[in-house]
């Protein structure tokens, strides 16, 4: 499952597209204009952007260049009427990691998908060092020194979204849509707990964190 944004100006072929990927058990929300494309795909926990060139207020090449200058890295697929070549090569030029002309087939847009998925998953080291201790997503652990400590799959899906958006502020809400999803009730009690465990595995003084800081009144911040 993967959380993916859907940036579509045209209601009928959003849902469409919407249902279609939630049937494949994706997590899946829609942009309808340009301006609220920019804002939300600077979101973390996007793991694909769907991104129609043409939108109101602002066209896709545009959002995509704004995006890329902000530093995310989130994989964009362009939907695109124009079969140009020009126009093809300026989304990639502009930072897009693939396009598919309209009218596509949902079989076709569902295997670019996988594509970019299987592309970022390799793209991630399965080793991440973290000051002095070592978190391994394949074998769910954290090593510091000789000793070994498990890591949750909650845990495992936080450090994937801090070490995404190192650096930036991620707030109580958009761990939780990342990490359990928008359809789950979920405390920001709860997320502080989750976040005291993760702190006593892997900072060397939990009651003054190095990485994982705190941001008063709105979320956390990761420091690498």
């Amino acid at each position: 499952m993967a959380r993916i944004l859907i940036v579509e100006d045209e209601a009928d072929i959003a849902l469409g597209l919407q249902l279609d990927l939630q049937d494949e058990g994706h997590q899946v929300e829609i942009a309808a204009d340009g301006e609220s494309a920019a804002r939300r795909g600077k979101e973390p926990g996007w793991e694909v952007i769907l991104l129609d060139v043409m939108l109101p207020l602002k066209d896709g090449f545009e959002v995509c260049r704004d995006l890329r200058r902000a530093k995310i890295r989130t994989p964009i697929l362009m939907l695109t009427a124009k079969a140009q070549e020009a126009e093809k090569v300026m989304g990639l030029d502009m930072g897009a990691d693939d396009y598919v002309t309209k009218p596509f087939s949902p079989r076709e847009l569902r295997a670019r998908i996988r594509a970019l998925l299987r592309r970022t998953t390799e793209q991630m080291e399965p080793v991440h060092r973290v000051g002095d201790c070592d978190v391994d997503f394949s074998r769910a652990e954290l090593r510091r020194g000789g000793a070994r400590t498990d890591l949750t799959a909650i845990e495992l899906k936080m450090l994937d979204l801090f070490l995404r958006n190192q650096t930036r502020v991620v707030t109580r809400t958009q761990v939780i849509d990342a990490v359990w999803g928008r359809d789950v009730f979920v405390t920001d009690r709860v997320v502080d707990t989750h976040i005291v465990k993760l702190r006593r595995k892997m900072e060397a003084n939990p009651s003054e964190p190095r990485h994982i800081v705190s941001v008063r009144g709105i979320g956390y911040r990761f420091e690498p």
